[in-house]
């Protein structure tokens, strides 16, 4: 596999892949394991896992994951900018539209036939993974508990390495029972990634209290990227607080309208970020933002990528991994069962999304395709 190959396809994914973290795993699983067979289910599902126990867009980072895995420093580079570009792009061009004419352009059309398509997607490769995942009953046990408790409130760091110890624990168990000692190899990861994300942090906190300028911007995008773990409502909570409460450089309309961008485009939501640094600086803000929010996510996954086949190779900590593995699925599935009462809507939508998943299933067309001609329908019904 060359470089080139791993750009055009994250470059692909980039420019299609609408619908939030969950479709975008969806669509790169149904990309790297079914149709091109770079990764086995249970490769892609231990990166899945390990996308869930860093800060940053959990997305962009497995195709970090999968850049490094496929083609290792270089690819992790490569993946990474070739996902985030096309957003990024698509991002600076409607705030340009923004700030010139004072409003975003309406996607609702558009949005309309994308979300049922996307459910049907998601399902997809939820039913896949999870054959892949629940390799006991123990863990089949485990994903059930994990969907409970997030339905229920949960927080997901708390669902994650809950299920994730107890699985260890489990593995434990039974290696003691067959007189085998279990060396437990997790510290590793969590001291790299403290460390990391510790010192992004520190450095963020000059910008507290000072007027605006690219410095300051780069530095509190930083600390976003560093420390966010959680759902789009988290970054808007962190966005608030700081750059409409705390530094008055945003509205709350301008906050509202760059979230609404980050949701209506592909690719990934920190692109949010983007719209915000072009609203208040131009291009170089646009940039610098983008950079800030970004890059930790290449650090965190520098660090932990070549722990994930270490802690895979121990007893017990592979048990920890399959225990948030099956966690990081249940989660999908909350979140999928959300976006789905949102997007089924009608009738049309309900039929859009079967017949969706009915072409995935006995076509196996690839689903940037079924994007797209959703895409196209939404627009058409709307016209």
């Amino acid at each position: 596999m060359t470089l080139s190959e791993l750009a055009f396809l994250f470059l692909k994914l980039g420019a299609t892949a609408f619908g939030g973290p969950a479709a975008h795993i969806a669509m790169m699983e149904d990309e790297v394991v079914r149709r091109r067979r770079w990764l086995t289910h249970d490769e892609f599902l231990d990166l899945v896992g390990a996308t869930n126990l860093i800060p940053g867009p959990n997305s962009t980072e497995l195709a970090i994951h999968v850049g490094y895995r496929r083609a290792g420093w270089a690819g992790l580079l490569v993946a990474g900018a070739c996902f985030i570009v096309p957003a990024m792009m698509i991002v600076l061009a409607l705030a340009w539209a923004y700030v010139r004419f004072g409003r975003l352009p309406q996607a609702a059309g558009l949005l309309y036939g994308v979300k049922p398509v996307v459910i049907a997607v998601i399902v997809q490769a939820l039913v896949g993974l999870a054959r892949a995942a629940v390799k006991s009953r123990v863990l089949g046990v485990a994903g059930v508990a994990a969907v409970a408790a997030t339905a229920a409130g949960v927080h997901e760091l708390v669902v994650l390495f809950g299920v994730g110890l107890g699985a260890a624990l489990v593995g434990w168990a039974s290696g003691r029972r067959r007189g085998r000692p279990s060396p437990l190899c997790l510290v590793p990861l969590g001291s790299a990634l403290t460390v990391t994300g510790a010192g992004a942090g520190a450095g963020a906190g000059a910008a507290a209290g000072t007027a605006f300028g690219l410095g300051p911007l780069f530095l509190f995008f930083l600390k976003v990227g560093s420390v966010l773990f959680g759902s789009g409502y988290v970054l808007l909570a962190f966005l608030r607080a700081d750059l409409v409460t705390r530094w008055g450089w945003l509205t709350e309309g301008q906050l509202i309208d760059a979230v609404a961008v980050g949701q209506v485009t592909p690719g990934p939501l920190f692109t949010t970020a983007t719209f915000i640094g072009y609203i208040l600086g131009g291009l170089p803000g646009g940039l610098v933002a983008t950079l800030g929010i970004f890059l930790p996510a290449f650090v965190f996954v520098a660090a932990s990528g070549p722990l994930v086949p270490r802690l895979r190779r121990s007893p017990v900590a592979g048990a920890f991994l399959d225990g948030v593995n099956v966690a990081s699925l249940a989660l999908m599935a909350v979140v999928t069962w959300q976006l789905g009462r949102a997007a089924l809507v009608d009738f049309s939508t309900v039929a859009l999304a079967l017949i969706s998943g009915f072409v995935l299933i006995r076509f196996r067309v690839n689903s940037t395709w079924l994007v797209l001609g959703g895409a196209a329908l939404g627009v058409l019904t709307r016209l």
